[in-house]
């Protein structure tokens, strides 16, 4: 059975979420609306340039494929810079103009948490004192309230600024104010990957089902990476199977995001060093630790993990640096380790993680498994901040510099994830619970007044020694955000909250200018059509379910303009249908034959998703038999083969030749995967060859070059011009990829043009192609919803 790895290839999560942007340059601009229409516009222009998780996923694995090739180098070729977008609810009710909530959310709820926002909720998260709203620098709930969270990150410092400038520029142009700025960056050398306590960091982030490749021998873990559990995805994306006893009533607009925590905490580092030193002290003098133990000894054990990651219950007696296995070790549990002798119950590790190992008030019952705890889990996305000091090596800061986390994190419902390890766990003197004395709060985080330090005497008996830690990490800022699917990012441009495949449910939708990035100019150019349904495709009632994108069309070779209407094959995902769309002004759809798994036509056996198809030129029904090229990914890596479907009523399909990898294919060369081909229409089997515009993602990002196919036995390919930028189409714009394109049956090189739809996302546009000299291409119509095709849309 093909493994489910689905979310991978979403183009409605935002990355960050699943993915992670994984840039060593970040910063975080917080924005306040002035004008809720002025920052619709701002909104509509910026949702384009949002990162999917397709995109981050892609490039992440090229990215980390080209590190291992290279014996661990970063690879100097491969950049991108990601952006990505969340709201608070104050934000989303000023951009939708109502109320995302028009009853109640239900009381405790993540929900609830969500609408009252951080600064109201802080008291019962421990930010008190120094650490409560009043002090912090945004999310006060007070002065500039805060409407938007906007993260750019990017490889370098320079791509960074140059995003955040063309950023500050868009949102003054819409009057949408920089409230604050948060720039973070990874620490260099030998910190690289550490926070500023000096401990590695990102280690323990969970795998997802749907998301990351099981390992077969242990399928609950993630390939590669032992210990790291597989969690279900709903516990981070909404609407997905989240684990058993989680929250699930989310509204409609909320499907395929994420809840979003932001805070800003302050790190304080000569304290931190200083305090472990006199705490060591005291526990020598009580002779409670081994004669041998240091600062970084104790350290380590507030912590969980040594400086390079490597766990304390794995190494108890000293860190080991230069061992890489070590410094990503998830592979372990507390299950022989209850009382907390080696690894304290009250370190950080355990208290925001306790694995299979915590144990209910009655000792009789036996600790409870790692899977009963998924539902605790929260993706976390920080980055360091401010410039480092470390006491065992010289650092360019000071000891006083503003320094510290710029902590996010993922989830589906803050109160039952984040809040809860906070609030219950972290901030709990009597967790785990039933203990005597208490454990204590994590003091790496939270000031903790008392901890129980355990040890065995000379006598083997447990011996408890009091500790006490003031607090040296301070909550600076805080908001509570949410991280809509892309097409609610698009309804809310156009005022409304929506949720995946309603974007074009809405009243008036249709005829909102400006839909797509500042493309009001292109409305009325199909000469005089009105954006009315039946002039777009034909489709005038909207479907029941959500539209989801199809993956390629192809037409059926004996089916083109036969009575007026033209049939097509539609993949999408492992099953592929058979639709029809008729000539004419109205262009109506209809399904001729539903859903059918790929593996049911013998030429697709094996694949488990197709990305692309590309018709041999000059064998298109010779002898009753078309031939085609399949390009598909199996196992991370795009692959293809040949396959014939001879015409008439049962279109039997043939694998020709077995699949290959892209190789062959010189003007593919570089090239990661092939999305799809749109003939060059004035350019096929002209001289002997024909010509395309291949578009495909490399390094996580969709660029498009124009190669060319000769007739013959070897259909020798050449590469006619490099790549370019999807920019260059202006009928594309605000598209950042392109599933497919269908030529539109009766305005093929009609009048020296031809038209297409195009589908991206789950979106689609018409566009027209002129014949000539650089090939002129022109927006007809859209951006719309797929929703809109009636009967073969691809539904849920």
């Amino acid at each position: 059975m093909a493994t489910d790895l689905r979310l991978r290839d979403s183009e409605e999560i935002q990355g960050d979420v699943l993915a992670g942007f994984r840039k060593d340059n970040v910063s975080v601009l917080f924005l306040k609306f002035e004008d809720a229409a002025r920052a619709r516009d701002w909104l509509r222009q910026l949702a384009p340039q949002i990162a999917t998780t397709r995109a981050v996923a892609a490039f992440n694995e090229a990215f980390s494929e080209a590190r291992r090739t290279s014996g661990g180098d970063d690879p100097k070729t491969l950049r991108a810079t990601w952006l990505g977008v969340s709201f608070t609810y104050e934000g989303l009710r000023m951009l939708s103009t109502t109320d995302p909530f028009p009853q109640p959310p239900p009381v405790g709820s993540g929900l609830e948490a969500f609408k009252e926002g951080s600064a109201r909720r802080a008291g019962a998260l421990g930010d008190t004192g120094e650490n409560s709203p009043e002090n912090w620098l945004f999310g006060n709930g007070g002065g500039q309230p805060v409407h938007a969270v906007l993260k750019l990150s990017a490889d370098t410092e320079q791509d960074l600024a140059a995003a955040v400038e063309a950023q500050r520029i868009a949102a003054a142009a819409c009057r949408v104010l920089i409230v604050y700025q948060q720039n973070a960056r990874t620490l260099l050398g030998s910190r690289r990957g550490k926070e500023h306590f000096g401990f590695k960091d990102g280690i323990s982030e969970p795998g997802v089902r749907g998301f990351d490749r099981p390992d077969p021998n242990r399928p609950g873990e993630v390939e590669g990476h032992p210990g790291t559990r597989i969690v279900p995805a709903g516990e981070f994306v909404c609407g997905e199977e989240p684990a058993p006893g989680s929250f699930r009533d989310f509204p409609d607009w909320a499907r395929a995001g994420s809840f979003q925590v932001v805070r800003r905490l302050a790190q304080d580092v000569p304290g931190w060093w200083s305090q472990v030193a006199v705490r060591l002290k005291e526990l020598r003098l009580a002779k409670a630790v081994p004669d041998g133990a240091t600062t970084e000894w104790l350290a380590a054990r507030m912590v969980g993990r040594w400086r390079s990651g490597a766990p304390v219950c794995h190494f108890q007696d000293r860190d080991v640096p230069n061992d890489p296995g070590a410094a990503s070790d998830n592979d372990f549990d507390f299950r022989d380790d209850l009382e907390g002798l080696v690894t304290p119950l009250w370190s950080h590790l355990r208290k925001t993680s306790p694995r299979a190992g915590l144990q209910a008030p009655d000792p009789s019952h036996p600790p409870f498994d790692a899977e009963e705890l998924d539902g605790r889990r929260i993706m976390r996305r920080g980055t360091p901040y401010g410039a480092p000091f470390d006491p065992a090596s010289e650092g360019p800061g000071g000891p006083d510099d503003p320094r510290g986390l710029l902590f996010i994190c993922y989830q589906a419902d803050i109160q039952r994830q984040f809040e809860f390890i906070q609030a219950d766990w972290m901030d709990q003197p009597d967790f785990p619970p039933g203990r005597n004395p208490v454990p204590g709060k994590d003091p790496v985080v939270l000031e903790a007044p008392d901890v129980d330090f355990e040890s065995r005497d000379s006598d083997g008996t447990v011996k408890h020694t009091p500790l006490s830690f003031a607090q040296f990490v301070r909550t600076t800022g805080s908001v509570y955000a949410f991280m809509p699917s892309l097409s609610t990012l698009r309804g809310l441009a156009d005022g409304r909250l929506v949720g995946p495949g309603q974007a074009a449910q809405g009243g008036g939708q249709s005829g909102q200018t400006g839909q797509g990035g500042g493309q009001s100019g292109q409305t009325g150019q199909s000469g005089g059509q009105s954006q009315t349904q039946s002039q777009q495709g034909g489709q005038t009632t909207a479907p029941a379910g959500p539209a989801y994108p199809c993956d390629d069309l192809l037409a059926v070779p004996d089916q083109w303009r036969r009575g007026g209407r033209s049939q097509f094959w539609v993949c999408h995902g492992d099953r592929y249908r058979k639709i029809s769309v008729a000539d004419g002004a109205a262009h109506t759809d209809r399904t001729v034959k539903g859903d059918t798994p790929l593996g049911d036509l013998p030429c697709f056996r094996g694949i488990e998703r197709i990305d692309c198809l590309l018709p041999m030129p000059d064998l298109q029904n010779p002898g009753g038999k078309s031939w085609y090229w399949v390009f598909h990914t199996t196992g991370g890596r795009q692959q293809y083969r040949a396959v014939s479907i001879t015409a008439g009523t049962g279109h039997t399909g043939t694998a020709e030749r077995p699949d290959r990898d892209l190789t062959p294919w010189r003007s593919l060369a570089g090239v990661d995967r092939v999305d799809c081909f749109l003939p060059v229409p004035d350019q096929q089997r002209t001289g002997g060859k024909s010509w395309y515009w291949a578009f495909h993602t490399t390094g996580g990002r969709q660029r498009y070059r124009l190669v060319s196919v000769a007739d013959g036995a070897a259909h020798t390919d050449v590469l006619e011009r490099s790549d370019r930028e999807l920019s260059q189409w202006g009928s594309l714009n605000g598209v950042t990829a392109v599933n497919c394109f269908l030529p539109v049956p009766d305005a093929q090189r009609t009048g020296g043009k031809s038209e297409y739809w195009v589908f991206h996302g789950d979106s689609y546009r018409r566009i027209s192609v002129a014949d000539g000299s650089g090939h002129p291409d022109r927006l007809v119509s859209g951006p719309r919803s797929c929703s809109a095709w009636n009967l073969s849309l691809i539904h849920k």
